[in-house]
């Protein structure tokens, strides 16, 4: 694995991530989401306005109920990024995923989502569903490159600002 790709596995160390030399490489991990990452998580979705902001108790619930998958991207000890997902039977929903601003375009966001997607077929799971602001161009691009396709539109689905959200979902192999 060359030093500009990112770790899937969830909880074990991986490679480095974006590095320069051998003496600046980064620890860098998927790991399962734990209550102390709670503070670092709203401070990323704060930074993130497409991304859904929720209150430190529903993290910290959504992250501790069955059939909930809740990750972070641990750079050094720091969440840098995170994804919030839950699985109902054979279905799924990625309910939320930022990276920090200065982490974006690092691949992050690919091996959380790479992560949970690994999960998610180990769970029996054959379709993930997303919703994403429709203003939110790069994060349709990003779903769509990562295999998501365009299902619909929810008019008045987002608020703050109020907008549609565009429906995607994934078709999982095992």
């Amino acid at each position: 694995m060359s030093a500009g790709q990112t770790p899937r596995s969830i909880g074990s160390p991986g490679p480095s991530v974006g590095v320069e030399n051998e003496s600046k490489r980064a620890a860098a991990i998927v790991r399962k989401f734990v209550a102390m990452d709670v503070t670092a998580v709203m401070a990323i979705a704060q930074e993130s306005p497409q991304a859904s902001n929720w209150s430190r108790d529903s993290y910290i619930s959504l992250a501790g109920e069955d059939g909930s998958l809740a990750l972070v991207f641990d750079t050094d000890g720091e969440v840098t990024g995170f994804l919030i997902g839950r699985r109902l039977v054979d279905q799924a929903e990625v309910l939320n995923l930022a990276v920090q601003m200065k982490y974006r375009g690092k691949g992050q966001g690919t091996a959380l989502l790479a992560a949970a997607l690994e999960e998610f077929v180990r769970w029996g799971v054959k379709r993930v569903y997303l919703e994403v602001r429709e203003s939110n161009t790069a994060a349709i691009a990003f779903y769509e490159h990562h295999g998501f396709a365009k299902t619909g539109l929810r008019k008045g689905y987002y608020r703050d600002p109020d907008e549609p959200a565009i429906t995607m979902q994934k078709e999982l192999t095992g």
